[in-house]
């Protein structure tokens, strides 16, 4: 912040520490001028230098690490982290990464952006989305399945990132990504239909305790829509995040995700210009946009011509800014002398504290699904240990990784144990190795022979055998050069398929399509043609079989060690899902060949997601499962294979059976979906919490301070915890709840609070929780709140969410709830029990649900309403929306009774062109019933209401 009027504004009010943060900012704002204040909205604002105000920028990927600006360290990916279920390792993770961060931020020149301000100190982490479905392809960013612990893991890493001082953070965390993003497919134009039950329960469940805990400071917008509404402007920014936040003390600090608000114009077509578009994201609540990369001028006009249109005023640009001015002079900013986090230098990247910290983690996160016996190994007696697979000699980064500062691989660190034991490592990767030679030129391509691993769906990567790298397409001219030590690049260029053609075949790109030609004069190789007739035609020989090699490798050793998985950046990564959740085919015929030969064999799976794993569930005596843990994975791995280390990792989600049908990605509903181990009914491999241990552990005296408690009050829960194995080790204590005859569609139970508890062979704890009655609510759609019904529940200790160890009951005592009163009461279309073929839209642009049937054209949507007063109804009147006018369009309602009333539905001009339509009951209504709201076309309704009078 040093420019040549620093002098002269160091002496105004906003630099006096003194003054309160809102006196300053007042100060600072009232001198900005207009366009300097709207300039600030983009990502990169602007240096005032007339103030001393220097440049800053939004955003730095700080989610297991420090990313995209070089060496750094590593952690497991955030699904790693969430295994771990440790709150305390998670935080100092975090603290870590934030420490490497300042010092990126003082010491390290920018990648990206150059001149545009130093490496920002507001972290883009952590990832809060519910891994709902397992074939998302950016599974590997969120922590768990289940709300309750993404909350609490969520909570820890912020903690970490801000660090304790009571007045300035070390570095600012910012919440990704609100809301109900778990696709990657079109993920700009599909939409989430939340129904408030998912909503409320589900999705803002996992948001609302890391806002509330004062931890996070801002959060970052989604891609997708809700309800078929934007997330860049959806009325949740204010009325649930900042609403959340306003007894902090602090507001959030919203940004925009990459290019997303031009999105709303195109791919989207919400507005039908970017200032219209501009302005409804500024209105909405997104105070920076991340938009057109460097280029500030872009979104500058967009948002000055909305102001000159009257679409936005002054008032709005304002509370934008004065939201970024509170994170910088937290941030100390503009008190660099009494900034306690200034003096941080460079050494603390990857020191030798983080370094043993990424063990750590890496360690912790490692999961143990099966075991017969086999392991733990004795380094004494497998004296000669084959380590197969793709994954068993390398690392790989994801998107949001740092850039690896070393790596040791699961060869590396079972080679350094074994070799203090005079034991040897073989290791055999399973790769073809092959020639591809042109018919052309008779010239190898590239000139070297490469290690082919097959990832799945026919796609390879080729490794050059001289030197290691992979072979990598350089789009501006299509030539190919082996020069890639890893594969991480937004477009992937290292991935090709082999086409088979007669007795030869073709190469191709994946990333392109193109396929390679050879030019015949000077032999030159491109990948330039469009169409296979003018690809030029390779031999393809086969020099070693990559199976064979593995298969002799396991047979001359003591035990296999099968390390599959993914590539983090091929197949299931950011833009593009999974589909479908089995190995690839390549990956189960080694491990089955291996298997065959060789009966102790561990299956290693390294990945960003789960797998269905049910042949080597029953074949195997051990399978072993961590995230792309980081640096130090093979040491962590080595560790636990070999039992110096514990495995103390649970899973953060449920790992289903192969054959059991997923429901539809974009199914958002997890309750009538039956998405995660609260409502899915066929049993799992793996459960959500699975992972077993070297030793034993009991459970006993389950016992409640209260057998009762009123709907406000709370119950303490305490249980005995035995280690009663031979060595230490770690326990996750699981506590979960569960309503027993309820009167909605209760999760079958559902995670309360958990543990981590490490015990000596032998030793005894007693754990006690406060279980506040809350924690057995539900969102009540009659009464728009969360409820607690008075009944009866389970309070549940197990080990994982199939496997439950002791079990209490608990009986709430309070009024009972009421039925639904319709009669002279707004009902919300969107607030119905239970639902067929419906689906959830936007109401207007700005704010408001509406139902429509799910399908154009279905033969009807129905919504059930249970337990509602009909006394004294003699009409009814509903909300609708049409845009066809087509005469059999018709909204009817039904009791158990039989019709009650029909409203033809009439043209109103448009989706967002709303009327009251009505009809008179065909006899009044009387008493409580189910009621079924029926709508036959493709309009839309908003609400009804039942009246008592004509």
């Amino acid at each position: 912040m040093v420019t040549e009027s620093v002098s002269a504004a160091e002496r105004l009010p906003f630099h006096d520490s003194a003054l309160s943060t809102r006196k300053r900012i007042d100060d600072l704002l009232g001198r900005l001028t207009l366009d300097e204040r709207i300039a600030m909205l983009h990502q990169y604002s602007p240096a005032v230098p007339r103030l001393g105000i220097a440049a800053f920028r939004t955003g730095s990927e700080s989610l297991h690490g420090v990313a995209w600006l070089g060496l750094a360290t590593v952690f497991p990916q955030a699904v790693g982290l969430g295994a771990t279920w440790d709150e305390e390792l998670v935080r100092r993770v975090a603290e870590a990464t934030s420490v490497e961060q300042r010092a990126f931020h003082y010491h390290r020149p920018t990648m990206i952006g150059t001149g545009r301000g130093p490496n920002s100190l507001q972290a883009w982490a952590p990832v809060l989305n519910l891994l709902r479905d397992p074939r998302w392809g950016r599974n590997e960013e969120g922590y768990s399945e289940d709300p309750v612990h993404t909350a609490r893991i969520g909570v820890a890493f912020c903690r970490g990132l801000t660090g304790d001082h009571h007045r300035f953070l070390r570095t600012a965390p910012v919440l990704k990504h609100f809301l109900a993003y778990n696709n990657e497919d079109d993920r700009c134009v599909t939409s989430s239909a939340l129904r408030p039950r998912v909503l409320q329960e589900y999705d803002l469940a996992a948001f609302r305790p890391v806002v509330a805990s004062g931890a996070a400071t801002g959060a970052m917008a989604a891609y997708n829509l809700v309800n078929g509404r934007p997330c860049h402007v959806t009325p949740l920014i204010e009325t649930e995040l900042r609403r959340w936040a306003e007894p902090t003390g602090h507001e959030l600090f919203v940004v925009s995700d990459a290019e997303a608000p031009s999105n709303l114009v195109d791919p989207e077509h919400y507005f039908d210009d970017h200032a219209e578009s501009h302005a409804a994201a500024l209105k909405a609540g997104i105070d920076s946009f991340t938009d057109h990369g460097e280029d500030s001028a872009t979104p500058f006009g967009r948002l000055r011509e909305a102001l000159d249109r009257g679409l936005i005023d002054e008032a709005d640009v304002n509370r934008a800014v004065r939201r970024q001015l509170e994170i910088r002079f937290r941030l100390g900013e503009f008190d660099p002398d009494l900034d306690p986090y200034a003096g941080i230098g460079p050494e603390v990247i990857d020191c030798a504290e983080h370094r043993a910290l990424a063990l750590q983690a890496a360690t912790e996160s490692v999961v143990l699904l099966r075991n017969t016996g086999l392991l733990p190994l004795d380094a004494t007696r497998a004296r000669r240990i084959a380590v197969i697979g793709p994954l068993a000699d390398t690392l790989c980064e994801d998107w949001y990784s740092g850039t690896l500062p070393y790596q040791v691989t699961v060869a590396d660190g079972l080679e350094a144990v074994l070799g203090d034991h005079d034991g040897e490592v073989v290791v055999a990767d399973g790769a073809d190795r092959v020639a591809l030679r042109s018919r052309t030129s008779g010239e190898l391509l590239g000139k070297t022979v490469f290690d082919v691993v097959d990832w799945g769906d026919g796609v390879l990567t080729f490794r050059s055998v001289e030197n290691g790298r992979y072979l990598s397409l350089k789009r501006d001219d299509g030539s190919l050069a082996a020069d890639q030590e890893q594969i991480k690049s937004w477009d992937v260029a290292e991935t090709f398929r082999l086409v088979p053609v007669d007795d030869s075949v073709l190469f191709q790109n994946v990333l392109t399509g193109r396929y390679a030609v050879v030019d015949p004069v000077d032999g030159r190789v491109s990948v330039t043609a469009e169409t296979p007739d003018a690809a030029e035609r390779w031999e393809h020989e086969l020099l070693r079989d990559g199976t064979a090699e593995a298969l002799a490798a396991a047979v001359s050793s003591d035990v296999a060690v099968v390390v599959l998985g993914n590539h983090p950046l091929i197949h299931g990564r950011e833009t593009e899902d999974r589909k479908g959740i089995a190995l690839p085919p390549s990956q189960d015929s080694l491990l089955r060949a291996v298997a065959g030969v060789r009966r102790e064999t561990a299956l290693v799976v390294m990945s960003s997601y789960p797998y269905a794993l049910d042949w080597a569930d029953e074949h195997l005596p051990a399978v072993v499962w961590t995230s792309h843990g980081g640096q130090e994975t093979g040491r962590a791995l080595a560790a636990v294979l070999l039992g110096q280390a514990e495995p103390s990792g649970r899973l953060p989600q449920t790992w289903y059976r192969a054959d059991d049908e997923l429901p539809d990605p974009l199914d958002y509903d997890v309750i009538k979906a039956g998405w995660t181990y609260q409502y899915h009914r066929t049993p799992p491999l793996y459960p959500f919490g699975h992972g077993l241990s070297y030793t034993g552990f009991a459970h006993r005296d389950l016992v409640l301070s209260s057998a009762t408690v009123t709907q406000d009050a709370s119950v303490d829960v305490s249980v005995t915890l035995t280690n009663t194995g031979l060595r230490p080790g770690s326990e996750v204590v699981q506590l979960y709840v569960r309503a027993l005859d309820a009167r909605y569609e209760a999760p079958r139970l559902r995670l309360a609070d958990f543990r981590k508890v490490g015990l000596a062979a032998g030793a005894s704890r007693v754990l006690t929780f406060r279980l506040p009655a809350d924690a057995l609510s539900h969102w009540d759609v009659a009464t728009g709140a969360f409820t607690v019904d008075p009944g009866h529940y389970e309070v549940l200790v197990a080990r994982s969410a199939e496997n439950v160890v002791l079990t209490a009951p608990l009986t709430v005592v309070g009024p009972a709830p009421s039925p639904r009163a319709l009669v002279g009461h707004r009902v919300l279309a969107v607030d119905f029990d239970d639902y067929s073929a419906a689906t959830i839209v936007d109401a207007t642009r700005t704010t408001g649900d509406a139902v429509t049937p799910a399908e154009p054209g279905s033969a009807s949507a129905t919504l059930l309403f249970r337990s509602a007063d009909l006394s004294g109804a003699v009409r009814v009147e509903a909300e609708i929306a049409s845009d066809n006018g087509d005469p059999g369009e018709r909204l009817e309602f039904w009791t158990d009774e039989g019709l009650l009333a029909e409203i033809p539905v009439p043209a109103t001009g448009g989706r967002y062109e709303w009327t009251t339509a009505s009809a008179e009951l065909a006899v009044p209504a009387a008493g409580v019933h189910d009621l079924r709201v029926v709508l036959h076309g493709t309009f839309r309704l908003t609400g009804f209401r039942f009246s008592a009078t004509g």
